[in-house]
């Protein structure tokens, strides 16, 4: 009977189903998102802290009662590693005209968030103390109630604390594969 290592098994297939990294980017690049602004405030950073931002598409509302909402963070990042110890963060539902908002905080190996934030116009939530970005169609403030590692992500789900919808009769803006989109 052949054996092979762990390491051989998983060059030859990469997943136990057989569904290779590219073939799963690819169908879910089809499933169209909606795009939001991951924000909080790390009071350690600094005298006075500092706010982190990101981008993401796995963004879904939970539960009504109570009011939960759920975000993928990949493991190990910035806003996961930061979310791990900070319970209280908040959430931008970005307009269709907010495109280089989403872009600005999508970036790999980018600049410190501080000069992100520079030139952005936004509100301190009063809860979560996080930049809630003026705009927006909506803006919640939550607080972690449940963290779940599921693969290489971490899911948050958040209890909704606030809710702001003063944002502009726009459509919102979308993710479709692999680039932003508007509803026409």
């Amino acid at each position: 009977m052949l054996q092979t290592t762990p390491a051989t098994a998983a060059a030859a297939i990469p997943h136990a189903e057989g569904v290779s990294n590219e073939e799963f980017r690819a169908a879910m690049s089809r499933l169209a998102a909606g795009v939001v602004l991951v924000t909080a405030h790390d009071p350690d950073d600094g005298p006075r802290g500092e706010d982190v931002g990101m981008t993401a598409t796995a963004f879904l509302s939970v539960s009504l009662d109570p009011p939960l909402v759920m975000v993928s963070l990949r493991t190990g990042s910035r806003m996961d590693d930061l979310l791990a110890e900070q319970p209280l963060w908040g959430v931008s539902l970005l307009a269709e005209t907010q495109r280089q908002v989403a872009g600005r905080f999508a970036m790999k190996g980018r600049v410190s968030d501080r000069l992100l934030f520079k030139d952005l116009a936004y509100e301190r939530g009063e809860v979560c103390g996080a930049p809630l970005i003026t705009g927006a169609l909506a803006t919640l403030e939550c607080r972690t109630e449940q963290r779940v590692e599921a693969g290489d992500h971490t899911l948050v789900i958040g209890r909704v604390l606030t809710v702001g919808l003063a944002g502009p009769d726009t459509g919102p803006l979308t993710y479709f594969k692999g680039r932003y989109r508007h509803l026409a």
